[in-house]
C-alpha cells in the first residue's frame, strides 16, 4: 500500500512501466523511472496526458484545525493595510500566509508582511505551535513553495508556550516580524498551532521596523475581498481521508489520481468575515490529504508514483510547479 500526504492542487499519477494504447514509453523510459531519485525530475516526453484513465476513490473529511488562508490579495498594493482579519475559538488553527509586497506607487518601497494573533479574551492566552514553516521572503515563488510545504512537513512543532495578556497582540512568526521583503517578494509561512482563549489572526502589511502592537492597533484597513486568487476566510475543511474504490493493478497500465481540480474533487468552502461573503478555495490549497491507493501486480511489474504539471500548456499562471509529499517505505526509504 502507497501512502502520501499532500498539500498542493496537483495531478497524482501511477505509473507502472506497462504500454497503453497511444500511452507507450519511448525506448529507455522505464530506465529513466527506476533510476530517478525520490523528489527528481524524470522526463517522460508525450507520456502524460489528462486523457489517462482516472482512479476512483472516496473522500472522508477527517477532524482537523481551524484554517486560515490569506491570498486574496495575494498582491498587497497599499503601503498599509490588512489584508485579512478572522476570528478563531479556542483550539488548534491552520495558517497559511502567501502575500506580495505589490506597492509600486507612487515609488516601489520595502514592508514587511507579518501574521499577528490578538487576545480578543478575558484570560491570558497560551500558545504552543504544532507545525511549523517560515521562509525568508523570495522572488523565486516556486522554490520559496516547494520549501515551505517540506519543512512544514518535517516540522516537530516546539514545547515552547507563548502568553499574550487580554487585548493585547503578538506576532505568530517571529522571523517574518525582521524580514525586510522588496517589491514582488513573496512571504510564505505556514503554521499549525494551539491556543486557549478566543483570539483574531490578521496578516498585515507595514513600515519596517513598525512595533506588532503598533500594526495591530493603528492599521484599520482591511482590503476588500476580491474573490480572486486561491482565495481567503476560515474553512471548516482542513484535512481528508482518501481511499480508492478498487484496487489498480500494474497490468492494466498507467493511471491517474486527480485531486482539488474543483470538478472531480470539490474546492472547500468557507467565509470571509470582513465581507461576510462566501469563499472558496480555490485549489484546496493548505488542506491535507492523507492518501492510501491499494495496489498489487499480476504481471510482476513496479509501481511508480508521479506528479506532473498536467495545465503547463493551457494555463498562463501555471508553466512550472512546486510539490511536496510524504510517502511510506518502498524501493526508497519513507520520508
Amino acid at each position: 500500500m502507497k501512502k502520501l500526504k499532500t498539500l498542493l492542487g496537483c495531478m497524482l499519477v501511477t505509473a507502472s512501466c506497462a504500454q497503453l494504447q497511444a500511452q507507450v514509453l519511448q525506448a529507455g523510459s522505464d530506465k529513466a523511472i527506476l533510476q530517478t531519485k525520490q523528489g527528481s525530475i524524470v522526463e517522460l516526453p508525450g507520456f502524460l496526458t489528462e486523457k489517462l484513465n482516472r482512479i476512483n476513490y472516496q473522500k472522508i473529511v477527517l477532524p482537523g484545525p481551524q484554517f486560515i488562508i490569506s491570498d486574496d490579495p495575494e498582491y498587497i498594493r497599499v503601503p498599509e493595510a490588512i489584508a485579512l482579519k478572522e476570528a478563531v475559538v479556542p483550539g488548534a488553527v491552520r495558517l497559511y500566509v502567501y502575500n506580495v509586497n505589490g506597492v509600486k506607487e507612487p515609488a516601489k518601497i520595502d514592508r514587511k508582511i507579518i501574521a499577528v494573533l490578538k487576545n480578543t479574551g478575558k484570560q491570558t492566552m497560551h500558545l504552543r505551535m504544532l507545525k511549523y514553516s517560515s521562509q525568508k521572503p523570495s522572488l523565486n515563488y516556486f522554490q520559496i513553495g516547494k520549501q515551505g510545504l517540506a519543512d512544514y512537513f518535517a516540522s516537530n512543532g516546539s514545547e515552547v508556550i507563548r502568553s499574550i495578556a487580554p487585548g493585547k497582540s503578538i506576532s505568530i512568526d517571529e522571523k517574518l516580524d525582521k524580514h525586510i521583503v522588496k517589491y514582488d517578494e513573496l512571504v510564505h509561512g505556514f503554521y499549525e498551532f494551539v491556543i486557549d482563549q478566543p483570539g483574531e489572526v490578521s496578516v498585515v502589511q507595514a513600515a519596517p521596523g513598525t512595533p506588532v502592537q503598533v500594526a495591530a492597533d493603528k492599521i484599520k484597513n482591511i482590503i476588500p475581498f476580491g474573490h480572486a486568487n486561491a482565495g481567503r476566510g476560515i474553512f471548516g475543511v482542513s484535512n481528508y481521508k482518501v481511499v480508492n474504490d478498487q484496487t489498480i493493478d500494474t497490468k492494466d497500465g498507467v493511471v491517474q489520481l486527480m485531486l482539488a481540480d474543483g470538478a472531480t474533487d470539490p474546492w472547500v468552502v468557507g467565509k470571509e468575515s470582513h465581507s461576510g461573503m462566501v469563499s472558496k478555495l480555490a485549489g484546496n490549497y493548505g488542506v491535507m490529504y492523507d492518501v492510501e491507493l491499494k495496489w498489487k501486480s499480476t504481471d510482476g511489474k513496479g509501481l511508480a508514483l508521479v506528479t506532473w504539471n498536467s495545465r503547463s500548456a493551457d494555463n498562463q499562471w501555471c508553466g512550472g510547479m512546486a510539490a511536496s509529499m510524504v510517502v511510506s517505505e518502498g524501493l526508497f526509504p519513507a520520508g
